[in-house]
């Protein structure tokens, strides 16, 4: 509302300013007004339109059309010693100013999307601490999802690094003719897209590439080094590959375990068997977490809910599985 209201007074003001000094030779207080009205409309226009700009555009924009005039004044000087008369040689400029400003003001809002404002900070100071607290996302990581929840909750600070080679990689699976792979593709992108929107969060999708490396997971590990950053994945093959370089990880599934419940040999649970173990006579049921239950002897009561002894706890980088046996009462268990 307080906007609205200063439109308005601008509006006016710059109408009743037009309305008694008559710019441009205009005969009539009311014909300077409107034409004051309309200027002030056109700048209201412009003022909206710029705060529809993402940061990016609008620095690149200002850069741009700065350079521009830059440009302009210096062919300027070249045309005031051009053997013209006046009246070209002043239009000739005011063309050329006008061309260059322009010019660079759209090459320089269409290229915004290009520049780091988080690197304009180090022009006075060093860009070190901002990398060394970046975190470089591996693509399986953004599928998995959980880092958005993780990020928005507050327990990741810093930048979110994600490299183009990995949303190359997300947007090769998201065109799989594979539905499976083209549905976790497009969760991936999804997840890209609700991190950029939260303003709390922030996300850099960074050029860097290493041309001579092919496999992306080693390619993530050299950003990394260069940007002295840690990984965040839930890959436990690149968690192992990655320490075998000396570069930190934050292992996702390491945090879902840190926070699980701890269960403890001997206790009771009710678990639903799903499918056949590895082994013979297996059953294999999970919790609502995801955590895997393996029982023995339960091979026969696939499709059943039966109650369990829990014998032993077996935790990993890549998650968590619990060996139970039958109960007592376990095979007569409700279907």
């Amino acid at each position: 509302m307080d906007l609205i209201v200063l439109r308005i007074l601008f509006v006016a003001l710059l109408a009743g300013v037009c309305y008694f000094l008559h710019p441009f030779g205009v005969q009539t207080g009311w014909m300077g007004a409107c034409m004051g009205a309309v200027a002030a409309v056109a700048v209201i226009v412009f003022e909206l339109r710029v705060r529809a700009l993402s940061l990016r555009r609008l620095i690149g924009a200002v850069t741009g059309s700065v350079l521009g005039i830059f440009g302009a004044a210096l062919f300027c000087l070249v045309l005031r010693s051009a053997p013209l008369p006046a009246a070209n040689s002043a239009a000739l400029q005011i063309f050329v100013l006008l061309l260059m400003t322009y010019v660079g003001l759209l090459v320089g809002a269409s290229k915004g999307d290009l520049l780091n404002p988080a690197a304009l900070g180090t022009v006075f100071s060093s860009d070190r601490p901002t990398r060394r607290s970046a975190k470089v996302l591996d693509t399986s990581v953004i599928i998995d999802g959980r880092i958005a929840d993780i990020a928005e909750a507050g327990f990741v600070d810093g930048m979110m690094v994600v490299p183009e080679f990995v949303l190359r990689e997300l947007q090769t699976v998201a065109d799989s003719t594979d539905g499976s792979k083209r549905q976790r593709g497009r969760r991936g992108l999804d997840m890209l897209q609700r991190m950029q929107s939260n303003v709390n969060i922030q996300v850099q999708i960074v050029p860097d590439d290493f041309p001579s490396i092919r496999e992306v997971d080693l390619k993530l590990l050299e950003l990394a080094k260069k940007w002295e950053a840690k990984v965040v994945t839930n890959d436990f093959n690149l968690n192992k590959v990655a320490h075998l370089h000396h570069v930190e990880v934050l292992n996702i599934n390491d945090l879902a375990n840190a926070l699980k419940p701890v269960v403890l040999p001997g206790e009771k649970m009710t678990v639903l068997i799903l499918k056949e173990g590895k082994e013979f006579n297996q059953g294999v049921g999970y919790l609502d977490d995801g955590t895997m239950v393996v029982v023995d002897h339960a091979r026969k009561l696939i499709g059943r809910a039966v109650e369990i002894s829990v014998t032993s706890v077996l935790q990993t980088a890549s998650g968590k599985m619990i060996f139970g046996k039958l109960d007592e009462n376990g095979k007569n268990g409700e279907s």
